[in-house]
């Protein structure tokens, strides 16, 4: 039994070298990452519909999920968005120069809490 338990733990560390050797060799393609992230904007749903609840809008996840399930979401289909809210000028504002690649929510503060 300890010789087959060596042998199932020289053959993990094996794997596991080899994993890291790999995703050593990987490079980012920042220009399709760029791509993909401004095929995405109904990520910007969330903070929409965060600042419809702050502006008491009534059902405000009901109105997101109607505007962007089944649909496909781009820059114009959110600024009309935005612009058809009752909001103040000032929230409007902040959303409108939102973009995919610019939102981050709460992620960098999560990750230094992490760190």
């Amino acid at each position: 039994m300890l010789r087959n338990r060596r042998g199932g733990f020289g053959y993990s560390m094996i794997a596991y070298r080899s994993t890291l050797k790999g995703l050593g060799k990987l490079k980012l393609n920042e220009h399709k990452l760029a791509a993909d992230l401004d095929s995405a904007w109904e990520v910007l749903a969330e903070p929409i519909q965060t600042v419809m609840r702050k502006a008491g809008i009534d059902k405000p996840y009901e109105k997101l999920k109607e505007l962007t399930r089944g649909q496909t979401i781009d820059r114009d289909t959110i600024h009309a968005f935005v612009e058809s809210l009752e909001l103040a000028d000032e929230d409007k504002e902040r959303l409108l120069e939102m973009s995919p690649a610019s939102y981050t929510s709460m992620a960098a503060e999560i990750v230094e809490l992490l760190d």
